[in-house]
């Protein structure tokens, strides 16, 4: 076995070797300058490359995040499945019980996606699917709202830790693909939503009452058996890196699959070094705290429609089975959108443009809510707010892979992100706690939707004076700063500009 693999690591690297690829010739000091470039090397080759990728990888991965939004929305649909009165859960108690998950989730995001390479992705994922699908199970018996609230926690803190899965894409995939492939990822959360609302729907009608238990008992133990049954499925089949892949890939392809990792400035195993002082340093950069106000608008709007979307659906005048019903449509809607802004965004590249404009129809979608009492008329808003706030997170988390290089840089910002914007998240559960209308929350969204837009043309307006200053730099700076490479220097690298 052994000899197996050292055999197929030699011919990975004589093909290696064997590529006469741009990438090698562009490098200055640690910077592949060619992941602007169109082609990278043998065009058929790398269409047939990211052909495997989509097909061997890209579907693992995304059933993880999958199981997890699963884990995330399900807490809605027990709401209108005699959940409530059975633990005598009020509104406030109801928007505790979400908050609580954001609150683990919080602690533990940082750890979660910076040790994804460390522990290995494959092992990591596993852990974290076995243990929120058991935390789930044990909901089942559960009879008051502290134990609710102690669930919800320990649920949290083991979906903290396949937050990594977004960093583990831009191991695999280059910048001007990393929106489309981040939106089928993504889209999942989406399908997870209306999976979850047809299988409410289907144990409400059949279910409900049997063995003693009311229909949320049962959406309980099915939803965290689903995720402990896949977990084996990523334990067995997700590669660790761009470096370890153990099958479905010639040498050739290994090679070709190595040399985007580094067209995407992601270093080699043996290179990588997670730099924990460096950690903190993220937090000095503009543009951090620019796309943390984005992520944070982004995530509010997310957040308080995936946990109250059925109880919102059921204000408009339908019933608790046919609100999880109708909770499917909205959430197809979200999944087209995700998918219509992504394509955009990579055949444009225009990152800013797209995810403005996606910001400015949920807007529209808001005040409609708001100010209309016509509950068709809302419930076609509430389906173009899904359409426009879904696609935001991945938009914005896309480029924001693109505006941060090198590993710990990278791995940084995409957990402050998360952090910050789910800290902002605990605020949605509070502000959603005046039924029917939920004005309030409507109102806040609303409003952290025109911030989001602002701050989208503010990130752009830094980073284009950036790029202008880093074209103006003289060739002594560029010398002196490419000396440090770009694992140290991350996106401040003279050669590295900022997609727009």
């Amino acid at each position: 076995m052994a000899s197996t693999e050292k055999n197929d690591m030699h011919e990975v690297e004589e093909a290696i070797a064997d590529q006469s690829s741009p990438e090698k010739a562009q490098t200055q000091s640690g910077i592949n300058t060619c992941a602007w470039d169109n082609e990278l090397g043998d065009p058929a080759l790398d269409r047939r490359v990211k052909w495997k990728l989509d097909f061997f990888i890209l579907p693992v991965i995304s059933s993880v995040y999958f199981f997890a939004a699963m884990g995330r929305s399900d807490l809605g649909n027990a709401a209108v499945a005699g959940m409530p009165q059975e633990l005598g859960l009020n509104a406030q108690a109801y928007s505790n019980a979400a908050t609580m998950f954001l609150v683990s989730y919080i602690v533990f995001q940082l750890p979660g996606t910076l040790l994804v390479r460390a522990i290995g992705p494959p092992i990591q994922f596993f852990g974290a699917m076995v243990l929120w699908g058991l935390f789930t199970i044990l909901s089942v018996v559960i009879h008051s709202a502290g134990a609710l609230l102690a669930l919800r926690f320990l649920i949290g803190m083991a979906e903290a830790f396949v937050q990594g899965a977004v960093f583990y894409l831009s191991f695999f995939y280059r910048y001007n693909e990393i929106a489309t492939r981040g939106a089928i990822f993504f889209c999942t959360s989406t399908v997870a939503g209306a999976f979850n609302g047809l299988i409410a729907y289907g144990i409400e009608k059949n279910l409900n009452g049997k063995n003693g238990w009311l229909a949320w008992r049962w959406i309980f133990l099915i939803e965290g058996i689903l995720p402990i049954a896949f977990a084996f499925v990523v334990l067995t089949f997700l590669p660790p890196s761009p470096y370890k892949i153990r099958f479905g890939f010639t040498p050739e392809e290994k090679a070709h699959i190595i040399a985007r990792s580094a067209a995407a400035h992601n270093v080699s195993d043996s290179e990588y070094k997670l730099q924990w002082k460096r950690v903190p340093l993220i937090l000095l950069s503009p543009h951090f705290w620019l796309m943390a106000v984005i992520s944070s608008c982004g995530h509010f709007c997310v957040s308080s429609l995936s946990n109250f979307l059925p109880s919102i659906i059921k204000s408009f005048g339908y019933t608790s089975v046919d609100a999880q019903l109708f909770s499917v449509i909205v959430y197809a809607c979200a999944g087209f959108g995700v998918l219509f802004w992504a394509r955009i965004s990579d055949m444009t590249n225009a990152r800013s443009v797209t995810l403005g404009a996606s910001i400015a129809v949920s807007i529209v979608g808001y005040a409609i809510l708001i100010g209309v009492t016509n509950n068709k008329v809302r419930f076609f808003a509430t389906c173009l707010v899904a359409f426009s706030v879904y696609p935001n997170i991945n938009l914005q988390l896309s480029w924001a892979t693109l505006s941060f290089a090198g590993y710990t840089r990278r791995g940084s910002s995409l957990a402050f992100f998360n952090i910050i914007s789910q800290c902002v998240s605990i605020g949605a559960n509070q502000a959603y706690n005046t039924p029917p209308y939920y004005r309030k929350g409507q109102a806040s969204s609303l409003a952290l939707c025109a911030v989001g837009l602002v701050f989208t043309i503010l990130t752009r307006l830094y980073m284009q004076y950036e790029n202008n200053r880093k074209r103006n730099m003289s060739e002594e700076e560029r010398a002196t700063l490419r000396v440090k490479g770009i694992e140290e220097l991350g996106d401040r690298h003279p050669d590295f500009l900022y997609t727009l």
